[in-house]
């Protein structure tokens, strides 16, 4: 099973560097995965040999992005990301910011997506403090959540 918790995770990520491989990590919430998370996630698992996401739990998800979403609940939202065989592992997070997860697990790489700038990354820090480094990977340019929830109301919004 690819659902981990944070304490396994600390485990396997001690034992994969033990070993010699390179960790990439990325978080997000994932909330209707779409072709521009697949890229991404794709993109990621490139730059290393484990592919680790940091999932926001829902209680997460809603402190930074309302109370209407997400609009997956994790557990679902865990499953589908699990079920890409290029994702490795999946630990959910409660935090707003995934600056204790990485701290644990200690990522050569955590990824970022191109709509972040390198100054905005606050998990930056920690990811150095321990040997890794910060890359940003370009967005998939009209791909989003948001997007495709204003398309379903568009469409939708007046039946």
């Amino acid at each position: 099973m690819k659902i981990k918790t944070i304490e396994q995770i600390r485990k396997i990520a001690a034992e994969l560097k033990k070993q010699g491989k390179k960790i990439v990590t990325t978080n997000g919430c994932f909330d209707v995965l779409h072709i521009g998370h697949i890229r991404y996630l794709k993109d990621a698992k490139k730059l290393g040999d484990v592919l680790i996401i940091g999932l926001n739990t829902d209680s997460s998800v809603k402190q930074y992005k309302g109370d209407k979403r997400p609009l997956m609940p994790e557990d679902e939202r865990a499953e589908m990301l699990s079920a890409l065989e290029f994702v490795d592992y999946i630990v959910k997070f409660s935090e707003r910011d995934p600056r204790n997860l990485l701290d644990a697990i200690k990522p050569d790489i955590h990824v970022k997506g191109g709509d972040y700038k390198m100054e905005q990354i606050i998990e930056k820090d920690v990811v150095e403090k321990n040997g890794g480094k910060v890359v940003l990977l370009p967005l998939v340019h009209g791909k989003s959540t948001t997007n495709i929830i204003n398309r379903i109301i568009e469409v939708y919004g007046n039946k």
